[in-house]
C-alpha cells in the first residue's frame, strides 16, 4: 500500500499554542483537516466504538458524558465533554501524566467537515523536559497519522489504522510521512518561539524514534 504523501500532510494545519486550564499555564498542540464528508458522519467516525477500530486504536468503556475510556495499549480517561456532533472532549492520562484532548468539528460549503484537534499539555518540569527532548512531533505526528487514517477511512472505506501494518511501516512513504509531518512540526514550533536549532534537534529525534 501506499499514500499520497505530499496531499495527506499538506492537508493538515498545524500551530502549537499557550493556553490555561484551572488557572493553570498549559501548551496546546493544535491540528486541524477537513474531511470529504458531512459533520454527522465524520462524528460518528470518531466516536462510534465499532467504526474507530478502523481507523484508530479500539476504545472500550463507558462511553458517554462522565464515563471512562480505555484505548487499547494507549491512554485512557474520562469523557468531559459530549456534544453531537460537533464537541468532544477527554483527560488524556498515560505513563502517569495527565493532559486533555478535545476535538471540534464544524460543517463547511460543499459538504466537508472540518475537525481541530486540541491536545493540551500543563506546564510542569515532566512536560517541559518532554518537550525540549521532542518538541511538538512527540505527539503530533501520532495525531497525524491519525489524521491520515480517518481520511482514507472517509474516502475509501479504510479498515484498518495505517501504522499496524508491519510491511508499510517499514516503507519509504511511511519514512516520508514520518519525515514530513515531523518536518511541518518543527515549523510550528518555531513558530510557537522555540529557539530553530533546539526545535530541529527535538525535530530529528521525533523522526528517528518514529523511524522516518
Amino acid at each position: 500500500m501506499e499514500f499520497d504523501v505530499p496531499r495527506h500532510i499538506g492537508a493538515i494545519t498545524r500551530e502549537v499554542v499557550g493556553g490555561e486550564r484551572d488557572g493553570q499555564p498549559t501548551r496546546i498542540v493544535r491540528a486541524s483537516r477537513s474531511f470529504s464528508t458531512d459533520i454527522d458522519d465524520t462524528w460518528d467516525a470518531v466516536t462510534n466504538p465499532a467504526r474507530i477500530p478502523r481507523w484508530f486504536s479500539p476504545v472500550s468503556g463507558d462511553l458517554k458524558l462522565g464515563g471512562r475510556y480505555q484505548i487499547e495499549g494507549n491512554a485512557g480517561g474520562t469523557i468531559e465533554e459530549c456534544a453531537p456532533p460537533r464537541r468532544l472532549a477527554v483527560t488524556w492520562e498515560f505513563g502517569g501524566g495527565m493532559s486533555w484532548v478535545s476535538l471540534t468539528l464544524a460543517e463547511e460549503a460543499g459538504g466537508t467537515t472540518r475537525l481541530e484537534l486540541e491536545h493540551a499539555a500543563p506546564l510542569d518540569e515532566k512536560s517541559e523536559e518532554f518537550w525540549n527532548q521532542y518538541g511538538p512531533g512527540a505527539v503530533g505526528i501520532g495525531w497525524d497519522l491519525s489524521f491520515l487514517g480517518l481520511a482514507e477511512h472517509l474516502e475509501h472505506g479504510w479498515d484498518k489504522p495505517p501504522e499496524t501494518d508491519t510491511e508499510w511501516v517499514k516503507s519509504d512513504n511511511y519514512k516520508d510521512f514520518a519525515r514530513g509531518s515531523s518536518t511541518n512540526w518543527r515549523d510550528a514550533s518555531i513558530t510557537y518561539g522555540t529557539d530553530a536549532e533546539a526545535a530541529t534537534e527535538a525535530a530529528d529525534r521525533t523522526t528517528q524514534f518514529y523511524g522516518g
